[in-house]
């Protein structure tokens, strides 16, 4: 029988979301925990690979066993006592025979944070970036994004997708206030937190740090917003900017 998982995890005490041979992995610690609970070999299959220190909240994966009677939620509690602490599973469900996490997925979501002054209540969540930014042109080059687009541009050297097409429907920088500074009245100017939100069918290898990288050098005036127009319309990974650092990157969505 096929069983769908919810689950969030901190990504900062992995190296990804897919098993390696040497390194521990979010994949990996689902498997093992399954594999003890259930007394049989599991394979977990998720909605989609995410790198290493890159975090995830309400990632969506599936399994199969033989098992007949489980108690899915019983499954579910005690999982929670086996799995690292940077992983909480938020319910195990029954799947119709045929759902798969990754290609039945329709939308996926991602956000990036940034505060452009030094905070160390959110530097572990979040990427510091101090040079002045011109966010209306980040945005309005955001814009160029949206729609139908080979990505190849922003998509990692050597990865083997079949297509480099996304269909990206949102793309757009905001400020925000994170809770310590309106709860407890931490010092900080209003536009000290910006957030970026992007949304797509699906995304490539490195494709959401190499896009906020190459905003951030339209933002800070290293390049103009057409750039983003010449980078879609048929540029190279080295034509495009560097990829941010993956520890303030969230899947945060997972549409099926």
């Amino acid at each position: 029988m096929r069983y769908k998982i919810h689950l969030s995890y901190d990504g900062s005490g992995f190296h990804g979301w897919q098993t390696q041979s040497h390194d521990k992995t979010i994949q990996e610690c689902l498997e093992d925990a399954l594999s003890t609970l259930l007394r049989e070999r599991i394979s977990v299959t998720g909605a989609g690979r995410t790198d290493s220190t890159v975090n995830a909240v309400g990632y969506v994966a599936h399994f199969d066993t033989s098992a007949e009677d489980l108690d899915a939620g019983l499954v579910g509690y005690k999982i929670n006592a086996i799995l690292p602490h940077g992983i909480k599973v938020h319910d195990i469900t029954p799947a119709p025979p045929d759902f798969h996490s990754r290609f039945d997925a329709r939308q996926r979501e991602y956000k990036y944070f940034i505060h452009r002054k030094k905070d160390p209540f959110i530097s572990h969540y979040s990427y510091l970036f101090t040079f002045p930014l011109d966010v209306d042109k980040m945005n309005r080059a955001a814009t160029k994004l949206l729609g139908k687009h080979y990505f190849s541009c922003f998509e990692k050297v050597g990865t083997d997708n079949k297509t480099s097409i996304c269909t990206v429907t949102k793309a757009v920088w905001e400020v925000y206030t994170p809770d310590h500074v309106r709860m407890m009245g931490y010092p900080a100017a209003e536009d000290d937190y910006l957030v970026f939100t992007i949304s797509a069918d699906r995304f490539l290898r490195n494709m959401v740090r190499a896009v906020v990288g190459s905003l951030l050098d339209i933002g800070r005036g290293r390049r103009e917003e057409e750039w983003m127009d010449t980078l879609v319309k048929g540029g190279s990974r080295s034509d495009a900017g560097e990829s941010v650092p993956g520890h303030a990157l969230f899947l945060c969505k997972v549409e099926y």
